[in-house]
C-alpha cells in the first residue's frame, strides 16, 4: 500500500468515525438532554452496545462508556424502560423515584429521532451553502436513452423491456406506478421499490409518458439485473462517449481518431451509450462504417473497416474498430434547500419501508443496508466528493429518525406506544408482559443486524473479485473495446 492510499483509507476511516459515530451519538444526545430537562434518571451513556471498551464516571453520576458492538448505542433510563437484557443490570433503585409522565416519556423517546433530523438539517443546510456536485443529464423526466437489450444476472441478453414497450428517447416520464418523476434519479429507485405484478406474476410497473404534447400509459414488465436481481427496465441518461484509448493496429487509428475524441455518430444513427457501438457492429458483419466524431467542437465523418475478432471461449466472431470508450457524464453544481433535501430523503425511505413489508415487491432484508454497508459507503463516497459524504450523512440521519420512530418494541417508537396504551387503559401495561415483548424483539433486531451485515460483507466481496469501480454518481462506465 502506497502513501497515498494509507492517507486515503486513514481520512475515509475517520470520516466514518465522525459522520456515523457522529450520528449515533446525536441521536443518544437528544435523549440525554431531554432526560436531564425533565429529571430523569441517567444512569449510563453509552456509544455501541455489550461490554464496554472503557468508560468513565461523570460529576453528575452518569457512566459515560464506549462499548464493542458498533450497532447503535443507548441512554440507560430506569426510571422508562427496562432494557437490561442490551443495556446490562441497573443499580438504581426505581421504586423512591417519581414516576415519569406520559408527556415525559414521549418527550424523551422522540428527542433522539428529533435530534438526527436537526442534524440532518444542519448539514443540508451546509450543502445547500457550498453545493452539490450533481448529473446534469439525470436532473430531468426526458428520457435520453432505451436500451435495445440489456443483460441478465445469467449473461444472457434480453429484449430491453422499456424498448420493447415502445418508450422512445426524448419521451418525457411523467409518472412510475402513479408517483411522479421529477428527474431521471427517480427511475431506477422507484422501479425497483415497485410492487406491480402482470396476471402471471411476473414484475410490473406502468409508466406515464408525455410525447408530442399528449399523456400516454404504458405498461413495462421489469426484467431482473445485477447480482441483487434488482428490477430494471433499461432506461439510461444520455452519455458522450468518448474515445479513451485508441489502439495503434485498429481500424480507428488508421481512419485518424484520437484518445479524447467524442463519437456523436455511428451510419448516421445518434450514439448515447457506451455498449451501442459494439452492438451495432455485431449487426455489420464487418461492412465499412461511418464514423462521425466531434474534435476541437469540428464535427468529422470517417469510413472505417471493423476486424473480426473471435472469442476464444465462446466462438462468438465481434467485430471491432480498436477503440476503448468511456461515457462522459456532465456535471454540475446545485444548490438545494435543506428542507428540500430532508423531504426527498423522507419519501425515499417511506418508500423502502412500504416495499419492504409488501408481499408483491422483491425487496428483502437482504437488500438492505446496514452499519457495515454505511461504513463502507462512506468509505466509496470520501475517495471521489467530500459533498457526498455530507448528502449520505443527512440521508442515515433522516432515516434513522423515522426507522426508531416505527411502533416496534425495543425501539423509541416501541416505547412510545406503550406509554400511549398505559395511558389509554388507565394504567401501564404490565412489566412482565414489556419486558417479555422487548426480549423477543431484541433477538429479532440483533439477528435482522447480523443477517444484514452478512450480505453486506458479500456485497463488497463480490464488488472487490470482479473489480467493479464502485464510483458514485457522477459515473463514467468501464471502458469498453469495440
Amino acid at each position: 500500500m502506497d502513501l497515498h492510499s494509507l492517507l486515503t483509507n486513514l481520512w475515509s476511516i475517520f470520516l466514518i468515525a465522525l459522520f456515523l459515530g457522529g450520528s449515533i451519538f446525536v441521536h443518544e444526545l437528544g435523549h440525554f438532554l431531554a432526560a436531564r430537562r425533565r429529571g430523569v434518571k441517567v444512569e449510563r451513556f453509552s456509544i455501541g452496545f455489550g461490554p464496554k471498551i472503557f468508560s468513565w464516571r461523570g460529576k453528575d453520576g452518569v457512566e459515560y462508556r464506549l462499548s464493542w458492538l458498533p450497532l447503535g448505542g443507548y441512554v440507560a433510563l430506569p426510571q422508562l424502560a427496562d432494557m437490561r437484557e442490551i443495556e446490562g443490570g441497573s443499580a438504581t433503585d426505581v421504586d423512591p423515584l417519581p414516576p415519569p409522565s406520559y408527556s415525559t416519556k414521549v418527550i424523551v423517546f422522540a428527542a433522539g429521532a428529533v435530534f438526527n433530523i436537526i442534524f440532518a438539517f444542519l448539514i443540508a443546510s451546509v450543502l445547500w451553502y457550498i453545493g452539490q456536485r450533481v448529473v446534469e443529464e439525470e436532473q430531468t423526466n426526458r428520457i435520453g436513452v432505451v436500451l435495445p437489450t440489456i443483460e441478465l444476472p445469467s449473461g444472457k441478453t434480453v429484449p430491453g423491456p422499456a424498448f420493447v414497450a415502445g418508450v422512445k428517447p426524448g419521451d418525457r416520464l411523467r409518472a412510475v406506478d402513479g408517483k411522479s418523476v421529477a428527474s431521471l434519479s427517480d427511475i431506477d429507485m422507484l422501479v425497483a421499490l415497485g410492487s406491480g405484478r402482470g396476471p402471471e406474476g411476473e414484475p410490473k410497473v406502468d409508466l406515464t409518458l408525455e410525447r408530442e404534447g399528449k399523456l400516454l400509459q404504458v405498461s413495462v414488465f421489469p426484467q431482473y439485473v445485477g447480482s441483487e436481481k434488482i428490477r430494471n427496465i433499461g432506461l439510461e441518461s444520455t452519455l458522450r462517449i468518448m474515445a479513451a484509448e485508441v489502439l495503434k493496429d485498429g481500424a480507428a487509428a488508421a481512419a485518424g481518431l484520437k484518445p479524447g475524441d467524442v463519437i456523436t455518430h455511428i451510419d448516421g444513427q445518434p450514439v448515447a451509450y457506451v455498449s451501442f457501438i459494439s452492438g451495432y457492429l455485431r449487426e455489420t458483419t464487418g461492412r465499412p462504417v461511418k464514423v462521425t466524431f466531434l474534435r476541437d467542437e469540428k464535427s468529422t465523418t470517417v469510413s472505417m473497416t471493423p476486424k473480426p475478432v473471435v472469442d476464444p471461449e465462446t466462438k462468438i466472431t465481434a467485430y471491432r474498430i480498436g477503440v476503448a470508450l468511456r461515457g462522459a457524464l456532465n456535471t454540475k453544481i446545485v444548490h438545494i434547500p435543506p428542507w428540500t433535501q430532508l423531504g426527498k430523503h423522507a419519501v425515499s425511505m417511506w418508500r423502502t419501508l412500504v416495499s419492504l413489508i409488501s408481499p408483491k415487491s422483491d425487496i428483502g432484508l437482504s437488500k438492505m443496508t446496514g452499519p457495515i454497508g454505511i461504513a463502507d459507503s462512506i468509505h466509496t463516497l470520501a475517495k471521489f466528493d467530500f459533498t457526498l459524504v455530507l448528502w449520505f450523512t443527512a440521508l442515515i440521519n433522516v432515516n434513522l429518525a423515522i426507522f426508531n420512530l416505527l411502533p416496534i418494541p425495543v425501539l423509541d417508537g416501541g416505547h412510545i406506544l406503550f406509554a400511549t396504551i398505559g395511558k389509554l387503559r388507565g394504567r401501564a401495561l404490565p412489566a412482565t408482559f414489556i419486558a417479555a415483548t422487548q426480549s423477543v424483539f431484541i433477538v429479532l433486531l440483533l439477528s435482522m443486524a447480523l443477517y444484514v451485515s452478512v450480505f453486506d460483507v458479500r456485497r463488497i466481496y463480490d464488488r472487490k473479485a470482479v473489480q467493479v469501480d464502485p464510483k458514485p454518481a457522477p459515473v463514467e462506465p468501464a471502458p469498453a473495446k469495440p
